[in-house]
């Protein structure tokens, strides 16, 4: 005989007794595993003793009178801190440092020269082009020599055409002696035309040199390498003696520079969430070292992340003592319209039928309702929820043994509100 089935069966038959036959005791007992109902289901235990007996379709519960108080409805999302800005400062012309490095975590101020190159001929380089501009530039005053020369020549020509012209119609001058003049009026005229053409390469010519003046003390000005903004170095500048080209790839860079104060905070507010969030908004933060921040809202990014349908959000926040540092994490809480919400114990939330999340509360007519609510807030001590009335009767013990529509006989308990 095998006593293991036997004892399964009493097991199970004793669970059916005290399940149906002694359900409420059972669902009392249940109750109390829960301390924060332990004063309800002893309301009801003593409503039982009291009371008259009730009717088998009335079901007892315990409810709290609830009433809705504005509370500010703050956007609570998780981020980090960013610098305001980091730059890897590169240099613009190739050469050897000649300059003692800065070491990592020193402050430099802008257009602090952090980087020096070795000139080598650059200088020489700009001597030539100055040389060369003097040169274009005395050239100047021969070339408008010429050119008034070959005008005066020109006049000249003009008037003995203008004479031979006039002669010729009385008879006096030949037709030779005209198409000789105007001959000589149009050799002045091609005079002048080169004439005038030589100045324009003379005045080019000293273009070009102060072109080539300009660049060559460019390349010498690109010879020290400043700091575009003040802030701190990320890294050691480069070397003495190192080689650094212009533009050239990672790690040949002058040094990295950002700048903390003011600092950003950066977070990822849900679609559902980003309308409630304005430009200029007062917030906080606190990091994860314990330190609480306070800025406002800079930024909010128009284009949602393609992976997670969220959008960035930007803090500012001073930071004049550089204490906040890039890169820490931070649980941003950002100030939004008020909302009317009750605070109830989180042990009222329920599902109904369609998984909607709500609690149920008592009617007028003392029946019970299902009422979808949303969380705005959750806390140690209990839950702030929106979507009920403003006043309600919220059942806390007995919501999970009834729907809508069921008749009940509510115990009412102080709220904690």
């Amino acid at each position: 005989m095998r006593i293991v089935p036997i004892l399964i069966a009493v097991i199970v038959s004793a669970f059916m007794y005290f399940f149906i036959i002694e359900r409420d005791a059972l669902l009392a007992f249940a109750a109390t595993d829960d301390p924060a109902n332990e004063d309800a289901v002893a309301q009801v235990a003593e409503a039982s003793e009291t009371d008259e007996a009730v009717p088998s379709n009335i079901v007892r519960v315990v409810a709290v009178h609830s009433e809705a108080r504005v509370i500010d409805s703050a956007v609570v999302v998780r981020g980090e801190t960013q610098a305001e800005r980091q730059v890897d400062v590169l240099a613009e012309t190739s050469g050897t440092i000649i300059s003692t490095p800065l070491r990592k975590g020193a402050f430099v101020e802008a257009n602090q020269i952090i980087c020096e190159i070795d000139p080598g001929t650059r200088h020489a380089t700009l001597a030539e082009a100055e040389a060369r501009l003097i040169e274009a530039k005395a050239g100047v005053p021969a070339a408008k020599a010429r050119v008034d020369e070959a005008v005066a020549r020109l006049e000249e020509a003009k008037i003995n055409d203008n004479a031979a012209s006039k002669l010729s119609k009385d008879g006096f001058a030949s037709e030779t002696r005209v198409a000789a003049t105007q001959a000589a009026v149009r050799a002045a005229e091609a005079s002048v035309a080169a004439a005038t053409s030589g100045l324009d390469s003379a005045q080019a010519a000293i273009q070009a040199a102060e072109a080539g003046v300009a660049s060559a003390q460019k390349e010498i000005d690109r010879l020290t390498v400043k700091a575009p903004f003040a802030g701190l170095l990320e890294s050691d500048t480069a070397e003495f003696g190192s080689l650094l080209q212009a533009g050239g790839p990672s790690g040949t860079h002058c040094a990295t520079i950002i700048q903390l104060d003011p600092i950003k905070i950066v977070g990822f507010v849900p679609e559902t969430q980003v309308n409630r969030v304005a430009l200029g908004a007062r917030g906080g933060a606190r990091l994860i070292s314990g330190d609480e921040v306070g800025g406002q809202v800079t930024f909010i990014s128009r284009s949602a992340d393609p992976q997670t349908r969220t959008f960035r959000i930007e803090l500012e926040v001073p930071n004049p003592d550089l204490m906040i540092r890039d890169g820490q994490t931070a649980e941003i809480v950002i100030a939004a319209e008020g909302k009317e919400a009750h605070f109830l114990p989180q042990s009222v939330l329920t599902l109904n039928d369609e998984g909607t999340l709500g609690v149920r509360v008592v009617t007028t007519d003392n029946e019970a309702d299902f009422v979808p609510v949303s969380v705005l807030r959750d806390t140690t001590e209990g839950i702030w929820l929106a979507g009920l009335p403003t006043k309600s009767d919220v059942i806390v013990v007995g919501q999970e043994f009834v729907t809508s529509g069921v008749p009940v006989m509510p115990t009412f308990q102080e709220s904690d509100q």
